[in-house]
């Protein structure tokens, strides 16, 4: 990677993607910059100063408001870092919705979608362009992520799909939610697995497109499962929190992938979870969690 290398983080202001700032702000170098970005201009301003503090922080941190769910900021932001800085060198797509179990999926699904997949696709397609050789282009989902957590009449919408494809995939599952004929189709209730599984469609397709070059160029694009973690968004769906990670401890093996010296082959383009890529075609349809779903 080049030196002065500039981050940037979605989605930052508290839980895992506050842990990846912090994580990438001490494991960098006093030259580089650590951007935290989140859309409530207080909430970013105080993270931003709070992790410049810490004691093991060594790079610049600098907030930078950023609603992922407007795709020309996104755009936009790509364009001054390119202008300002020939490019960028590590970006972290990590911003997520929160939905309670007790809430409505359908009642939720727009903002759902336009946060994990819409704003994912945008950041695939402002930010791949803008990426310099060495770079990493991190999607965060999770392990139902995987194809096989869908009903299998769905599975060609997103197997070798281009993101063209995934995005009118995406469209036509919101749709299908609106209309009521979700269910019919083959579409889970919970609004987490089709969004995980087209996100990591997303970086299969952008990936497959670039793959020799930045292989070439020791370039990794991937999604990446950081695992159970203890945060204000995953707390109220699970009641045993035993096994759970703190934010920080999800980060480390996140960042041991991001700021690793060599890209392996066989990571990039996949979803990877604590160093191994998970089988695109692994997991069962989630019918239990279907079931406490369904009103």
């Amino acid at each position: 990677m080049n030196a002065s290398r500039v981050a940037l983080v979605t989605g930052a202001n508290q839980g895992l993607g506050r842990a990846f700032a912090e994580g990438l702000a001490a494991r960098m170098n006093p030259d580089d910059l650590v951007l935290l970005t989140g859309r409530d201009r207080r909430r970013v301003a105080d993270a931003a100063r709070r992790t410049a503090r810490l004691p093991a922080t060594r790079a610049r941190v600098e907030g930078r408001v950023l609603d992922v769910t407007d795709t020309d900021a996104i755009a936009g932001l790509a364009e001054e870092l390119r202008a300002a800085y020939g490019g960028v060198d590590i970006v972290l797509s990590n911003a997520v919705a929160r939905v309670l179990p007790d809430e409505s999926q359908a009642a939720r699904a727009d903002e759902f979608i336009d946060v994990s997949n819409t704003a994912t696709h945008a950041i695939l397609r402002s930010f791949g362009p803008v990426l310099r050789p060495g770079g990493r282009l991190i999607v965060v989902a999770s392990s139902l992520g995987t194809l096989g957590h869908l009903d299998p009449r769905l599975h060609h919408l997103f197997d070798g799909a281009t993101l063209d494809q995934v995005e009118y995939a995406v469209e036509s599952w919101r749709s299908a939610v609106h209309t009521g004929t979700a269910r019919e189709a083959g579409w889970p209730v919970w609004l987490n697995v089709p969004s995980k599984v087209a996100q990591v469609a997303a970086v299969r397709a952008v990936a497959a497109e670039r793959r020799t070059h930045d292989l070439a160029t020791g370039t990794l694009i991937a999604a990446v499962c950081p695992g159970m973690v203890d945060t204000a968004t995953s707390r109220p769906w699970f009641s045993d929190y035993s096994q759970a990670q703190s934010p920080s401890e999800a980060a480390t093996a996140v960042l041991d992938l991001v700021l690793a010296e060599h890209v392996d082959p066989g990571l990039y383009g996949e979803l990877v979870r604590f160093g191994k890529a998970l089988p695109w075609y692994d997991g069962t349809p989630l019918v239990e969690q279907d079931r406490l779903l369904t009103p």
